[in-house]
């Protein structure tokens, strides 16, 4: 699978629990960065307050320590009538770690409203596999 985008993750102290691994809740921050990337590069104000995030599934394959390389692959792998889904893959030198699908619902004056066109076209034109639903 190709990814558009890949942002690289600086661990943090304060992202560790008391086993010294990333706490699991960290995992859907780090995501949560790479699709702002994501969505910047096709033109959308992560700030406009047009984004929720409705769904949020993490598969955990190993830990995260402190000190490593990480990096975050993530693509929109669906495009629903008012909502996409995003596939992201977060890896640790060189390791996967985790596995993640986010349901983002686009929203116009705080409601569920269609996908617009001009997102629909910036996601087509950055993905290089096909998009479910484009």
């Amino acid at each position: 699978m190709r990814f558009p985008v890949r942002v690289p993750i600086e661990v943090r102290f304060s992202d560790l629990d008391t086993l010294k691994h990333v706490n699991n809740a960290v995992y859907l921050t780090y995501d949560e960065m790479a699709r702002g990337h994501y969505l910047r590069r096709v033109g959308a104000a992560i700030d406009s307050g047009n984004f929720v995030m409705a769904r949020a599934e993490v598969d955990y394959i190993r830990p995260i320590l402190f000190g490593q390389r990480v990096e975050v692959a993530l693509r929109v792998e669906r495009v629903g009538r008012s909502s996409f889904r995003t596939y992201s893959e977060t890896w640790a030198d060189g390791q996967l770690a985790a596995q993640t699908r986010v349901v983002v619902v686009w929203l116009e004056e705080g409601k569920p409203a269609p996908v617009p066109e001009w997102l629909r076209q910036g996601i087509r034109r950055l993905e290089v596999e096909p998009v479910e639903g484009l």
